[in-house]
């Protein structure tokens, strides 16, 4: 397919000029009916990925999807674009899905949603699926959140490895695996239990640039910040780690005037999927939820998500928080963090045992703590936030970055480089007897502890045994967790984290590089507001009252045709349409968004209001 018609299909289907950075090759890959696996962060457009070939390409793309909420989400998008998709799933009665069943035999869909569950029932992977590919035929498979294939990702689902079995019946098929994070462990096991065969592999930077990260202590202030957070406007989802939190903080922020809903699993289905769908349709400002909250949300223009308290993994902050700004446009992403964060998380993680025998699971139990350090490690760093995240990724940044608060306000820095060499110079020794420990043996052999541990290894005698006395082990972890931010030193990521030298510990061993480490915050004063308190500058229209008139419209068409209103128009959009003013249906075709069918049904009504604010 020539270069002119793809991107001809790409305006007048979806409403854009152009392709996404890294969107256009893996296009053309699933174009020429590859296997692939496409990796692309939260708002870089993964869904257009799959759903423009299933378009181009003859037959039914089956797209394996986790939740019913992503299912509904993904084909009401498309209905309003005029893209025939739709979706299989209980929430259905047996006549309605009799009705789609028939229209996908007689050819009149192009993407079909469904369950991994449902997939490979025999009667429906042998049955219908089969009779689906005699008379329709299939274009493609797609596994949507591909994470949850593997047991290393952050939300494995079991069935999801059961998706081999497809892949045996149907062999032919092309299968086309997108997900927004995935560790390099992680991607290998998704080739794997996909069976993805010479598959292409596309890795987009996972740097959300338009994010902003900031890390802030929990106490007396914090609630009082959240508000201000809230007064200053835009949709917001607030993460707490127990339902009890949860109800309380919503309650509290209702009773500040803030309109908030809470979102768990001990409330009834009914109510989670009302108060979801009030928040999706801007019913509500504010979702207080637990993580049980968000996969299955694709509302774009959240402009705010504040942890209120810590996330269980750094992959896992990142996606969540993730869910800020998936529009492009500026958002806010805020971790609070006490040390009583710490005994809650332990407490949980004490909960992963047997459930038959309630013996403790021992290896979730490891990997867990040694989830729980790194995200530690992240809240208390004085690095570039942004960096960190990307290095737990395996990708390089270099900073500043300009968007998270230790760039912004970055602290006193002072030369730690001879603790550092004497930290590296330790694990050398370690390394020249082949052992190797983690670092919390490592700090107390600088510090000359008096272990059972220490005595039975034998490790009194090493030269740098007791060379680090005169740091406290808090200074010392600092220092290490410096070194490891700074990429001068390895950890293994098995859940037994061991430090390892790597060729920049060498280079500060020579001298030939130094460290230094952030000197700690300065004690805010009673009272006094943090300079990063409310969120971060979002970038406004040239006509804000153009933009206000617009988002009204946009929401009186919502409710009149019942869907959400970003899926007539995102935020994106109208900010386009506020700040280049469109008075005539050949300029409104330009606007990003608008495609052949956007500019039918609502081309007259916003070019009528654009015309009508311009003449007032």
């Amino acid at each position: 397919m020539t270069a002119d018609a793809i991107h001809e299909a790409l305006k007048h289907r979806f409403g854009f000029e152009h392709f996404r950075p890294g969107q256009e090759a893996i296009v053309r890959d699933a174009l020429a009916g590859r296997d692939l696996l496409a990796i692309m962060p939260t708002g870089g457009g993964k869904s257009l990925c799959f759903q423009l070939p299933a378009l181009l390409r003859s037959g039914v793309t089956l797209v394996v999807s986790p939740l019913i909420a992503l299912m509904q989400d993904q084909v009401r998008l498309l209905d309003g674009m005029g893209i025939a998709a739709t979706f299989l799933n209980s929430s259905l009665d047996a006549a309605e899905a009799r009705r789609r069943q028939q229209a996908l035999l007689s050819g009149g869909v192009k993407l079909l949603y469904v369950a991994p569950e449902r997939l490979l029932l025999p009667d429906f992977l042998d049955g219908f699926v089969a009779q689906l590919q005699q008379q329709a035929g299939l274009s493609a498979l797609v596994v949507d959140e591909a994470h949850c294939v593997s047991e290393w990702g952050h939300d494995f689902r079991p069935e999801y490895r059961q998706l081999a079995a497809f892949r045996a019946r149907f062999p032919q098929l092309p299968c086309w695996a997108f997900t927004a994070t995935a560790t390099e462990r992680v991607r290998r096991d998704i080739g794997t239990q996909l069976q993805l065969r010479d598959a292409a592999v596309h890795v987009a930077s996972f740097n959300r640039p338009n994010l902003y990260y900031a890390v802030r202590p929990k106490d007396r202030h914090s609630y009082r910040e959240l508000l201000e957070q809230a007064r200053g406007g835009g949709s917001g989802i607030v993460y707490c780690l127990s339902r009890r939190r949860v109800d309380e903080l919503a309650a509290k922020l209702r009773g500040d005037g803030v309109a908030a809903l809470p979102y768990h699993a001990g409330l009834d289905a009914d109510t989670r999927r009302t108060h979801q769908e009030r928040f999706i349709r801007d019913d509500v400002q504010v979702m207080v939820a637990t993580i049980a909250f968000g996969m299955g949300i694709d509302k774009p223009d959240v402009r705010w998500v504040v942890h209120h308290d810590l996330p269980r993994t750094i992959e896992g902050y990142y996606q969540e928080a993730g869910r800020a700004g998936r529009d492009g446009a500026p958002a806010r992403c805020t971790l609070y963090f006490g040390a009583g964060d710490i005994r809650t998380a332990e407490f949980l993680i004490g909960q992963k045992t047997h459930p038959d025998t309630g013996a403790p699971l021992e290896d979730e139990q490891r990997i867990a703590r040694q989830q729980l350090r790194q995200v530690l490690d992240y809240a208390e760093s004085s690095e570039c936030r942004r960096s960190i995240q990307l290095r737990y990724f395996g990708e390089t940044f270099t900073p500043p970055c300009g968007a998270c608060d230790n760039c912004c306000e970055p602290r006193t820095r002072v030369d730690h480089t001879l603790a550092a060499q004497q930290l590296l110079s330790c694990v050398a020794r370690l390394a020249q007897r082949q052992q190797r420990f983690g670092g919390s043996y490592v700090i107390d052999l600088l510090r000359g502890a008096d272990t059972d541990k220490i005595r039975r290894n034998g490790h009194t005698d090493l030269s740098t045994y007791g060379i680090g006395r005169g740091l406290s082990q808090d200074e010392w972890r600092v220092v290490l967790r410096a070194l490891l931010h700074q990429g001068l030193i390895d950890e293994t990521q098995d859940g037994y984290p061991v430090l390892q030298l790597n060729a920049a510990s060498r280079a500060v061993l020579r001298g030939e590089r130094r460290v230094e480490v952030a000197a700690p915050p300065p004690r805010r004063a009673a009272g006094r507001k943090p300079r990063h308190g409310t969120a971060a500058p979002a970038s406004l229209p040239a006509d804000d009252a153009l933009f206000e008139a617009l988002r009204a419209l946009r929401k009186q068409l919502a409710v009149q045709a019942g869907v959400p209103p970003y899926v007539i128009f995102t935020d994106a959009s109208l900010r386009a349409m506020a700040e280049d003013r469109p008075q005539d249906l050949d300029a409104f075709a330009r606007i990003p968004g608008v495609g052949d069918r956007k500019l039918a049904q609502y081309g007259a009504r916003f070019t009528a209001l654009i015309r009508a604010h311009a003449a007032s």
